[in-house]
């Protein structure tokens, strides 16, 4: 099962990803941790990003494609992968489809979280973890049983992201609008898109993307027994 999960910062990829890592065992692949294993291997692909990210600079496409290009290919993601923060754009959608159809391979499908701008600037800009564990907090959604002690380690620090503020959230969101967002009609005219409500409950979403996976596989085995 190969597959991408395209929404808004804050919309819940990464907690989604993580889960159906667990259930289908086929393994988030995260663009950042990538290129740093890229880069830590010491490959030619590596080498290349260590020297752009050394300057400053962005990596490029091409590069952050050929990193792809290499991970996809290792024995444990043979199974499958989630692609996550890749593709964000239309450019970057085609380079990947470009790479996957060179291999042989394609896409599964592409779930779209479907979240409310305002309820993700709340979301985002509410919430904290603690400084020991990582366990998350939010403001008005979810605090501590016990005003400043975490529930988990019982740890009485806190802390918050730098950029997890209102201004920084909406500016975030102006960038996905108007650069990943069409990659929502891009991937509905390649029949790959299934879109799902993001805003509820956190095992109901996870609920209607087993749902989703479950049937393109069922369908998939159908398929193959032909």
């Amino acid at each position: 099962m190969r597959l991408i999960l395209l929404g808004p910062p804050g919309a819940g990829k990464g907690t989604q990803a993580t889960r159906l890592e667990d259930k289908f065992g086929i393994k988030q692949l995260s663009t950042g941790d990538m290129l740093r294993a890229a880069v830590a291997s010491g490959s030619e692909v590596g080498r290349q990003a260590k020297a752009v990210m050394e300057r400053g600079d962005l990596v490029s496409d091409d590069l952050v494609i050929g990193v792809i290009s290499d991970r996809i290919d290792q024995d444990d993601v043979a199974g499958g992968y989630i692609l996550d923060g890749f593709p964000r754009t239309v450019a970057q959608a085609e380079a990947l489809g470009a790479l996957l159809a060179k291999k042989g391979s394609r896409l599964d499908v592409v779930i779209e979280m479907q979240v409310d701008d305002a309820a993700l600037v709340d979301r985002i800009s509410g919430r904290f973890s603690c400084g020991k564990c990582g366990e998350g907090y939010h403001d008005r959604h979810k605090k501590p049983a016990k005003d400043g002690i975490c529930d988990k380690c019982g740890s009485t620090e806190f802390k918050r992201r730098a950029d997890d503020n209102a201004e920084t959230v909406a500016s975030r969101l102006k960038v996905y609008h108007e650069q990943t967002a069409p990659l929502i009609a891009y991937y509905r005219e390649q029949g790959l898109l299934r879109s799902i409500d993001g805003m509820a409950d956190i095992d109901m979403v996870t609920g209607a993307m087993v749902e989703i996976l479950e049937g393109i596989a069922a369908t998939s085995g159908k398929a193959a027994a032909k």
